[in-house]
């Protein structure tokens, strides 16, 4: 795609994943500020425009071939969001925690910062299972079913909830407070730089928490910026189809 400081952050990222690495390392927002353009990103940090456009359209160039997640239907990717990032989320918790307790009993008076990152985290989580529950119980469903009617021309399935912009409002608030939460613990642990003194225990934690930020970025991108599109246009083309009918 022609990448514009018009464009927005999402929908390059949508097309091209390998994007994510570029607008990082200036240290761009592309999951809960994807609905952002290139040129009003760039402004609020400071960054140089043309020189991303260029790193974008290199990237563009070089990567032949994608993952291209914007193409899948609406059904597989519930389900590879599920099987992938939700998944990630339920194993690898209770490790982070544990490594968390560790770090903080044995390092906790030299870094009080540890014990605010522990309390962080287990806001994180709570925020987090909740949200994912929510998906797999209500939203997700939903949206298969929404599927499955516009692929066999079945009837529009009754949404529990007015409409399917409803959750994913709710959702989409959820992923801002999950990410707020990430960038707190990103800033207090100096982009999880382990200091000096640090056991071999709080090097692993601090990677542990840098994947799980990298994961969390990927899954917010794929639901605001892919998934919750398709089904908000999948609504649109169902209510359009029986409308005329």
């Amino acid at each position: 795609m022609l990448v514009q400081k018009e464009s927005k952050i999402g929908d390059i990222v949508a097309v091209n994943f390998h994007t994510a690495k570029i607008f990082e390392s200036h240290g761009l927002d592309f999951c809960c500020g994807g609905k952002k353009s290139i040129g009003d990103a760039c402004a609020e940090k400071h960054v140089d425009a043309e020189l991303l456009i260029s790193e974008l359209s290199k990237a563009e160039d070089t990567n032949q071939s994608l993952s291209r997640f914007d193409k899948w239907e609406a059904d597989f990717l519930v389900d590879y969001i599920i099987n992938n990032h939700h998944s990630y989320v339920l194993n690898s918790v209770s490790t982070i925690e544990h490594h968390l307790a560790k770090v903080v009993s044995a390092h906790g008076e030299r870094h009080p910062e540890m014990a605010k990152i522990q309390g962080l985290f287990a806001d994180l989580t709570d925020e987090l299972l909740n949200h994912m529950q929510k998906e797999e119980k209500m939203l997700f469903p939903y949206i298969k079913k929404m599927h499955m009617a516009y692929r066999n021309t079945l009837e529009m399935p009754i949404p529990p909830f007015g409409t399917i912009g409803n959750p994913i409002k709710m959702m989409e608030d959820e992923h801002e407070t999950a990410g707020n939460l990430m960038k707190l613990i990103n800033t207090l642990s100096d982009g999880y730089t382990p200091p000096q003194d640090a056991c071999g225990t709080y090097r692993v934690l601090y990677g542990e928490l840098k994947e799980f930020e990298n994961d969390l970025h990927m899954h917010i991108h794929l639901e605001n910026n892919i998934l919750f599109p398709k089904a908000a246009e999948l609504e649109k083309e169902l209510n359009k189809t029986y409308s005329t009918l």
